[in-house]
This record gives structure tokens, C-alpha cells and sequence, in this order.
């Protein structure tokens, strides 16, 4: 397995991903309440942008924590095996995500 190669997609995905965690940030600050500068349905469709940024950002916070998690793993000798059954997670579903826990058996079972 080139746990090299690995180890840079990681890198160049973490990047990606804190990235657009700050790009929703500005989009997840809270909406006023003067309607007088914003009208009824102006707000209520801000409110429901920032409800669909503040998902969004915690969808990419939790993809950063796998990023960081696989990064730190990368080094262990463990690294590539089903934290369930303990099998190897094959090196094409690795090469997908890198940030993979599960076998395909044991995701399929999962899910």
C-alpha cells in the first residue's frame, strides 16, 4: 500500500475542506431582526440559507476530523483495517477516501 501517496491526497483534502469550512462561515453568521432593512420572506429565506450552511459546515467539520484522524493513523501499522472485523480495507476503496474505517462487507453491514 503507498501510504505516501496516501499521506499527500490526506493533506490536499484537509486543505480542501477547511477551505470551504471558511467559506460557509460568513454564511452561518446569525440573521438580523430589523425587518426594516430586510423584508419578511427576505429574512425567512436568509434564515433558511444559514440553516442549510451551519448543516453544511458541520457535514465538513466532521469530514476534517476523519481527515486528521486518518492522517494521524497513517503511521500505525493498523492503518488500513477494519476497526470491526479487523480485515484489510482493500487498496482501491482506500485509494477512494482514505478516510475509510470499514471494509466493504462490514460498511454494507453497517448500513
Amino acid at each position: 500500500m503507498d501510504k505516501k501517496g496516501l499521506k499527500s491526497k490526506l493533506l490536499v483534502l484537509e486543505e480542501e475542506v477547511q477551505a470551504l469550512i471558511e467559506q460557509v462561515e460568513s454564511a452561518s453568521k446569525p440573521v438580523e431582526l430589523d425587518q426594516s432593512s430586510v423584508g419578511r420572506l427576505s429574512r425567512m429565506d436568509a434564515m433558511q440559507n444559514q440553516a442549510m450552511a451551519l448543516a453544511n459546515k458541520t457535514r465538513q467539520n466532521e469530514q476534517l476530523h476523519k481527515i486528521r484522524t486518518a492522517l494521524r493513523n497513517i503511521e500505525r501499522d493498523d492503518f488500513g483495517r477494519c476497526v470491526e472485523c479487523d480485515n484489510h480495507i482493500a487498496e482501491g476503496r482506500l485509494l477512494l477516501d482514505p478516510t475509510h474505517i470499514y471494509c466493504v462487507s462490514c460498511a454494507s453491514a453497517i448500513e
